[in-house]
């Protein structure tokens, strides 16, 4: 079978003008570039519509690094999430030039311009983490945990495999997905964004099984729940993805503007939680320059870097050096090979290629060691990890009694909590506990402990 989809694959190539589809969900027929408004272009709406979107704006009260930091310098979802979009409107630009440069005819015939490639990675990479639960990514794995060790474990011969690896692998990528699509009632979101822009969110499109069958980064997680897979699929054959799995399995090559958007991640999140762990104390300067220094060592300006006084200049100027060299680095990349990456035969990420990944690796691993395994981040997570529990046990709890018939007064009081969106009648238990855990994944940190202090009776009035 492997060598069917490998002979698959060398006959089919994807191509811009698909891959820049306009189209919405729901569309009856083509929209087209040279049809637009200039003054909003399609792309652009789909920046505005999540910039305005209740789901973004929960990120402002959710864990980058620190949970429930209250340090204003610390970055949280909403900081990161902005500086990732800055950085890929960037990377798009830059690869748009290169890619009308190219193929004239994007622009003479379809009317594409380097602006729309940078409109979509900038609003994919907005949305990168508008699915992530509460407490950073030891949320997604108390979710899961509830379900694979924990009491929620007693659903798993009532749903089917690929709906139980939904729950056990609860994954923000997919749950990301889901809020930005329509494709369902009672998910929050429906923002309803252009087929192209998904697509470039769509950094793993595949299902939750088999899991990481290859060792093709697109196959690392996975992009979707199970109620989700018509509409996926139908996104994916509208842009021209290029199927990657055989029989009843769902999967697929990823977008190519998808590189980008994870390369906007690796770059921030290698550079600005580095950042972050040095203004917090965890890292010396002394330290965490010598390292930065390795990444900009060509392009630093001595003089003007003798001339800063204080560790947030110096830091901040070798941050923005940085960036800019890794930027150069991926777009240098992804050009080399924009020919096997239209193919579906690059299977790396753009960064695992960069003549700086030995650099980046070991910012990385200081992250690691200082920041990510600090006794105060282990210390909150562990807050953390009880509180989503215990809310995904009472919610669900109550909600599949109220559907049993066996609810009590208590669960009553319970589902009185929930908004009144989240009031559905879901006959599939699948969709009972996946609507669950929507609903506690869209929590700020904020809320949700409140939510916890409120139904275990320590909430002080």
């Amino acid at each position: 079978m492997g060598s069917k989809i490998i002979n698959l694959q060398s006959e089919i190539k994807m191509n811009w003008e698909q891959l820049l589809s306009l189209k919405k969900q729901g569309d009856t027929g083509k929209r087209l570039r040279i049809e637009q408004d200039e003054t909003r272009l399609g792309f652009e709406v789909d920046y505005d519509r999540i910039i305005f979107s209740a789901a973004f704006r929960s990120l402002q009260d959710k864990t980058q690094v620190i949970p429930l930091s209250k340090i204003d310098f610390v970055h949280t979802r909403l900081t990161h999430s902005l500086e990732v979009s800055v950085v890929g409107r960037s990377l798009g630009r830059l690869v748009g030039k290169k890619i009308i440069e190219k193929y004239p005819h994007l622009q003479e015939v379809h009317g594409f311009q380097m602006n729309d490639f940078g409109a979509i990675v900038a609003t994919a990479s907005l949305a990168h983490d508008i699915g992530n639960p509460p407490f950073g990514h030891s949320g997604e794995k108390a979710i899961g945990e509830y379900f694979s060790i924990g009491k929620g474990k007693k659903y798993q011969e009532h749903v089917t495999p690929k709906q139980w690896q939904d729950l056990v692998d609860f994954e923000g990528n997919a749950n990301g997905f889901a809020v930005l699509s329509s494709s369902r009632p009672g998910v929050a979101g429906g923002i309803r964004l252009t087929y192209a822009t998904l697509g470039a969110f769509m950094k793993y499109p595949k299902e939750s099984l088999p899991k990481k069958p290859t060792a093709n980064i697109a196959d690392k997680k996975y992009g979707f729940f199970q109620s989700d897979a018509a509409f996926f699929q139908e996104v994916a054959q509208e842009l021209g993805l290029i199927p990657n799995k055989t029989g009843d399995d769902i999967g697929f090559e990823r977008h190519p503007l998808a590189y980008l958007v994870e390369a906007a991640d690796d770059i921030c999140y290698t550079i600005i939680d580095f950042e972050d762990g040095i203004n917090l104390g965890l890292v010396s300067e002394d330290f965490a320059l010598e390292y930065l220094i390795k990444l900009v060592k060509d392009n630093i300006d001595s003089s003007k870097y003798n001339l800063l006084t204080t560790k947030e200049d110096r830091i901040s100027y070798l941050r923005a050096l940085a960036i800019g060299s890794l930027i150069n680095d991926a777009v240098r990349i992804f050009i080399e090979n924009e020919e096997v990456i239209l193919e579906g035969k690059f299977p790396f990420a753009l960064m695992d290629k960069s003549k700086y990944k030995a650099q980046m690796d070991d910012i990385i691993k200081i992250s690691i060691d200082k920041i990510y395994q600090s006794r105060e981040v282990i210390e909150k997570e562990l807050v953390g990890y009880q509180i989503i529990q215990t809310l995904l046990d009472k919610f669900i709890t109550a909600y599949d009694n109220k559907f049993n018939g066996t609810a009590s007064n208590y669960d009553k009081l319970i589902l009185k909590l929930l908004p009144e969106k989240h009031h559905l009648e879901k006959e599939n238990l699948y969709d009972r506990l996946l609507h669950i855990c929507h609903y506690v994944s869209l929590l700020t940190d904020g809320n949700a402990l409140e939510l916890y202090k409120t139904i275990n009776g320590s909430k002080k009035n």
